[in-house]
């Protein structure tokens, strides 16, 4: 079973004291692991330090025992990410770009067939509701060839059906893939999550349950 280890995490925004100082924690497959932290405590830098695409900073990442270079993470299909912006064409049907994402004719019928995309199919992307559009990024990115997912606040203003649906897109997506995931929602978090941290002093500090946050001043009693 693959393990993703993430360690030596270092990140410093210019003129502030460092967010992390040789953090580290880990995910394995099958297991779904929260990280909360206040906005401005660099959740959102280090999942993108860790797809790759932000330079800032400094951490090592292994699978099982092997060094993966950050260069490798995209090209590799180690690692998918869900990012806080929504990264679809407005003006695209949403059957065009499910068939876009998945040349195999497997795939696109798993997806076409999965819980209340029939009733999206014809619309446009600029249409989608913000739980619509959500629940459809997180379709085509779960469905993509990878052995991790980070999830960037997947929960964010969606309207409360398509929390429930995504919940259980998330436990069926469990079986194959390790997730991390990161939301304001923490009740939302909480009812999914195996483990989970929250970034405080710098660290990553394992936390398992509300009165833990409470206790760690990420949310009032």
């Amino acid at each position: 079973m693959k393990k993703l280890i993430v360690d030596n995490i270092s990140i410093q925004f210019p003129k502030q004291s460092e967010l992390l100082l040789n953090a580290h924690f880990y995910c394995d497959m099958h297991e779904i692991i929260g990280i909360f932290g206040r906005n401005g405590t660099g959740k959102s830098t280090l999942f993108r330090m860790i797809f790759g695409i932000e330079k800032k900073g400094s951490l090592d990442i292994k699978i099982n025992h092997t060094f993966i270079s950050r260069e490798h993470i995209i090209p590799k299909k180690h690692i998918g990410l869900l990012p806080q912006q929504h990264f679809l064409p407005k003006g695209h049907l949403v059957k065009n770009i499910i068939t876009l994402f998945f040349p195999s004719d497997d795939v696109q019928n798993k997806i076409f067939s999965s819980k209340r995309i029939s009733s999206l199919e014809n619309k446009k992307i600029g249409t989608l509701s913000e739980g619509e559009l959500k629940y459809l990024e997180l379709l085509l990115i779960g469905n993509l060839d990878h052995s991790f997912l980070i999830l960037d606040e997947p929960f964010s203003m969606i309207e409360p059906l398509y929390r429930d649906v995504i919940h259980e897109f998330l436990l069926e997506v469990k079986k194959t893939k390790g997730i991390i995931i990161s939301d304001h929602y923490y009740h939302d978090v909480l009812n999914l999550t195996d483990r989970n941290y929250l970034i405080k002093n710098q660290q990553l500090l394992v936390v398992q349950d509300i009165p833990d946050l409470v206790r760690n001043q990420y949310i009032s009693p």
